[in-house]
């Protein structure tokens, strides 16, 4: 703004100190007078020169400002879209995991379990020979060591998977691990509440009841008068 008012002031004041010198001959006027001040001022209002210096810094660095703003909205908005696309990905994978294991949860038991029927399998193709007639004996001696060794490899295999069978005799009632058949009286040895008899055994996965234990509990037998 300086530059500008001294050029006007510049270009105003020649041609008038130029006129009034020429009809006083007192020469030209101080150029600071408050006068010429005033002229130079009403002059530099009128008339503008064009404006040169172009953009102002300010104007500059709010462009470069918006510009990188810009830059980073972009970058966040690719960064967001990626993001949502990776948790899509993770949760269709961890849906896949978790069907994957109720469908092979139980393969290696299974697996196991196969081993059992060719077992059983192998003692009824014995037990279907053609063995002499009247040969019982022999007949039953191989249905029991077949029996045998079905139940020792079931038992394997239970403990292998954690599967457990109760044994609750003499232990207290629990209705969380028995359920409760009848009562009968207690025998000698026997407490009362507790359990008498099993009618069927009771297993536990790992620690927790799968199937209860029905029973029989003794209960303290009544003495007549």
């Amino acid at each position: 703004m300086a530059v500008r008012f001294l050029w006007a002031v510049r270009r105003r004041m020649q041609p008038l100190l130029a006129s009034r010198g020429a009809s006083d001959g007192r020469g030209w006027l101080h150029p600071f007078s408050t006068a010429t001040q005033r002229t130079a001022g009403e002059d530099c209002n009128s008339e503008d020169p064009p404006d040169e210096l172009g953009p102002s810094l300010a104007e500059r660095a709010l462009k470069l400002k918006a510009v990188k703003l810009e830059k980073e909205v972009q970058d966040l908005t690719v960064r967001y879209q990626r993001a949502i696309a990776d948790g899509e990905n993770i949760r269709r994978r961890t849906q896949r995991c978790v069907e994957d294991a109720k469908i092979f949860g139980i393969q290696s038991f299974c697996k196991d379990l196969v081993e059992v029927a060719d077992i059983l399998e192998k003692t009824t193709e014995c037990i279907s020979e053609e063995t002499e007639p009247g040969d019982q004996k022999l007949t039953l001696e191989k249905i029991f060591r077949g029996l045998s060794l079905l139940e020792t490899k079931l038992k394997s295999v239970f403990a292998k998977h954690g599967l457990e069978k109760m044994t609750p005799i003499g232990d207290k009632y629990d209705p969380h691990e028995h359920e409760l058949i009848c009562h009968v009286p207690a025998g000698v040895g026997v407490q009362p509440g507790t359990v008498a008899l099993v009618r069927q055994d009771g297993y536990k996965l790992h620690g927790r009841t799968i199937r209860l234990a029905q029973v029989e509990v003794a209960v303290e037998s009544q003495r007549r008068l």
